[in-house]
């Protein structure tokens, strides 16, 4: 009988082994880790990190500072129109934005950051060779193109209730601060706030309409200490000191040249056409000639600088 079993066990081994080496054969297909440079540094800081993370896309954002945007499977249209808006004024504004791939809430969030250009990971409950929910497909192809999908679970793991709670500490633990959009008393997106305040990480909430279930579990996470905020920029405001260390290890570490002169010729190329009047970052994207991810991760760097403001609508002016 025990030799049954160890065939059993040897059996299931060599065939893990195989699907990964088949898996990792697409050159987007990564599997990182604990310990490896592509492996999150935020992650290695919760408890009881993965050992290793299933990556389908670039592994590189998983450096950049991230926000994870949650809430109800079931939003009213109003929330789902926050929660895409947020994502992506905090897009950007060169966040990363982490959110779980559900319908709803996460859902719009992931569009949000998408419409912005602005990457967006997805973090998996189940296997990464597999979609969940199956009416997300087309949007997980776009998110591992603009950002990644990640999983901590083997392949061929299928979607389990009490997989989803491990899932959420990944996008609360990769993420500086977490943002609740329409919850009700007790759903999946306030243990995701409660593990981000056990992590040390920020909890915001986005308060609404006294008459709406859906507010209720928002106002909950008010009571209890989490920031009410009214528009990205509240996030961003809270956000910035923790942002810069992460920012300017992304970019020096996405350069090909020493960073200095690099740096030294886009900011200047920028600085020509910032002013007192504001401007998004779409304008200044397209009249600088430098893509939309470069201008918001500079545009953060000057405003850690005191060299620009932040205003509302995504838009920036100088200072002074």
């Amino acid at each position: 009988m025990q030799r049954i079993k160890d065939g059993a066990f040897e059996r299931r081994f060599f065939y893990t082994v195989r699907m990964n080496k088949e898996w990792l054969q697409d050159p987007f297909h990564h599997l990182v880790a604990r310990g490896d440079e592509d492996y999150p540094e935020l992650l290695e800081q919760i408890p009881g990190p993965p050992a290793e993370l299933y990556i389908n896309g670039d592994p590189g954002v998983l450096h950049m500072p991230a926000i994870a945007i949650v809430g109800s499977r079931n939003p009213t249209r109003g929330g789902a129109r926050n929660a895409f808006e947020f994502a992506r004024h905090l897009g950007h504004s060169g966040f990363c934005i982490v959110s779980g791939l559900a319908e709803g809430i996460d859902t719009a969030a992931h569009r949000g950051a998408l419409e912005a250009g602005a990457p967006t990971v997805a973090f998996f409950g189940h296997g990464i060779d597999r979609v969940y929910p199956a009416a997300n497909l087309d949007l997980a192809h776009k998110i591992a193109r603009q950002g990644a999908l990640v999983s901590e679970f083997p392949l061929g793991t299928h979607p389990q209730k009490s997989l989803f709670p491990q899932r959420n500490r990944l996008i609360s633990g990769m993420s500086l601060g977490t943002l609740v959009v329409e919850a009700a008393r007790r759903s999946g997106s306030l243990i995701t706030a409660r593990l981000a305040g056990d992590q040390g990480r920020e909890v915001f909430a986005l308060p609404g309409s006294i008459h709406n279930p859906l507010s209720r579990g928002c106002h909950q996470l008010i009571r209890q200490g989490a920031k009410l905020v009214e528009t990205a920029d509240d996030i961003i405001a809270e956000l910035i000191p923790l942002a810069s260390h992460m920012l300017q290890k992304t970019l020096e570490s996405t350069a090909n040249e020493p960073i200095a002169k690099t740096s030294s010729d886009e900011y200047l190329q920028l600085r020509k056409f910032l002013s007192h009047d504001p401007a998004g970052v779409d304008e200044l994207a397209a009249n600088s000639g430098l893509t939309i991810d470069q201008v918001s991760s500079m545009l953060l760097i000057l405003e850690l600088e005191g060299e620009v403001e932040s205003l509302s609508g995504g838009r920036y002016s100088l200072l002074g």
